[in-house]
């Protein structure tokens, strides 16, 4: 699967689920802050890890795809929980990379911040990697076992799911 960027999402989001976006994200910012002041920066660095807009984003990536089924004449309810269960995917791996960056970063600032944040870069880049190649790795496996049916398989066909 090959990642692009297409500003063909900007026309099909409605100015209000902009709204929905910045009130949820900004709304998990106030939590961490407040988590931050009563429990310590730590803990609320932890929650400001949080992926702010996930909720909001994952609703919004299932209305959309299902209005575009509905649109063709078609039930989209299951191509729109598939296409926000991969997005809870990427956006779990993206979390396993976040905590390699925070552990590198953790060990190596007491000798340098610049070398922190490269070497914290780097291993957000390698463990994200390898995690998305073992996803991968372990769906091309998993496939061979039981083929998809319905909606996945015309979905995985058109390259739309891994």
């Amino acid at each position: 699967m090959l990642v692009n960027l297409s500003s063909s999402s900007f026309k099909r989001t409605r100015w209000y689920e902009y709204g929905v976006r910045f009130l949820l994200g900004g709304l998990a910012t106030v939590a961490a802050g407040l988590a931050g002041a009563r429990f310590g920066v730590s803990i609320g660095g932890l929650f400001l890890a949080l992926p702010a807009i996930f909720c909001a984003s994952a609703t919004l990536i299932e209305s959309h795809e299902r209005r575009a089924k509905e649109k063709a004449g078609l039930s989209g309810r299951r191509r729109g929980q598939q296409a926000a269960a991969l997005d809870a995917a990427g956006a779990g791996l993206g979390g396993i990379g976040l905590a390699a960056f925070a552990a590198a970063f953790y060990v190596a600032a007491p000798a340098s911040i610049v070398g922190a944040f490269l070497a914290a870069i780097l291993a957000w880049i390698v463990v994200s990697v390898a995690a998305w190649r073992l996803r991968r790795a372990l769906r091309r496996t998993s496939r061979g076992a039981a083929q998809p049916h319905g909606e996945a398989r015309s979905a995985q066909s058109r390259g739309i799911l891994p």
